[in-house]
């Protein structure tokens, strides 16, 4: 009798494995692998192991994954530390009385076009831009605050984690290293003073935020009913990579208009028939000060006309 009830129990738990085995279940188990990998973008190998440790719950699959590239990318960010990282993007964000530009970089091409980088470098972006809007203090028509590596780390984010924490996060994902190189914080000062960004490429539809390989914020006066131009020059500065704006009273125009590294003596990129002085007086407007990134760029040490300083003499940022 004892014999047959364990043939009776070893058969129940046979059937009972093929069920939860079978067909439907794995088909169950494979759509959740599917739905938590698109969801976070790690490895289908790291989604089944968070799956299968916490009982097919996705939520608490994605806390664990999430806590373990965190975990991964502090180790990872020290160790590739060294690694060159030349490619990424710039990004822009700005309104009519702020602006801000950052340069987020990675190993490779790849890596910056995956959507968890375009991710990393709007939340960079808009930590930056909050930052002009909240902190920065107008004095003159435009304050403006460089950011170095460091200082932009210790940006928090809309979710309330530092951009080293959100950096972290993402290396851990993507295995390779990647550096949130610097920032421009821009404020202008009186309803006559304006900031204006561009990227290149451009996107489709403009807006007040896009991500290129090139990037300006323009801070301008412009007087009358004339049209809006900011944007346009913005992306002559970004075409064209003028070394200062230039005056009359000091600078002559270049020989070869191809040399001309003066804003307002260069041929106009969108009309070369007129130069950038010329434009500037049909519509009124006076350049106060620019400035460009080029992703990879070798850059000054101190960029000229801007404010280089610690975080902690604007305002906290806790």
């Amino acid at each position: 009798m004892k014999q047959k009830l364990e043939v009776y129990s070893k058969m129940i738990f046979q059937l009972v494995r093929r069920l939860h085995t079978g067909p439907v279940c794995r088909a169950a188990e494979s759509s959740l692998l599917a739905k938590l990998r698109k969801k976070t973008g790690y490895t289908i190998a790291n989604c089944k192991k968070a799956l299968e440790m916490h009982n097919n719950d996705t939520d608490k699959a994605e806390t664990w994954l999430n806590e373990q590239a965190q975990a991964m990318g502090w180790a990872k960010a020290t160790k590739l530390a060294g690694r060159t990282a030349l490619q990424g993007l710039v990004a822009v964000k700005f309104n009519q009385d702020h602006g801000a530009l950052v340069e987020l970089n990675c190993e490779t091409d790849f890596v910056a076009k995956n959507e968890k980088f375009h991710q990393m470098i709007e939340d960079a972006a808009s930590a930056c831009f909050k930052f002009a809007n909240t902190h920065l203090k107008s004095k003159d028509p435009v304050t403006k605050m460089e950011l170095d590596s460091e200082q932009l780390s210790n940006l928090s984010t809309e979710g309330g984690k530092k951009l080293s924490e959100t950096l972290a996060l993402f290396i851990g994902s993507v295995g390779e290293n990647a550096v949130l190189r610097r920032a421009e914080c821009w404020k202008a000062n009186g309803k006559d003073v304006k900031i204006a960004g561009y990227t290149h490429p451009a996107p489709a539809a403009p807006g007040q935020y896009s991500a290129g390989k090139y990037g300006a914020l323009l801070a301008y006066r412009q007087t009358g009913d004339n049209q809006d131009i900011g944007r346009q020059l913005c992306q002559h500065i970004v075409g064209c990579a003028p070394r200062k704006i230039g005056n009359k009273d000091h600078d002559k125009p270049a020989k070869n208009a191809d040399d001309e590294t003066c804003l307002i003596y260069q041929e106009y990129l969108l009309d070369p028939s007129y130069t950038v002085e010329e434009l500037l007086q049909q519509n009124n407007v006076e350049v106060l000060d620019y400035v460009r990134f080029s992703c990879g760029e070798a850059v000054e040490a101190n960029m000229p006309g801007v404010e280089k300083q610690s975080l902690d003499t604007v305002q906290t940022l806790q």
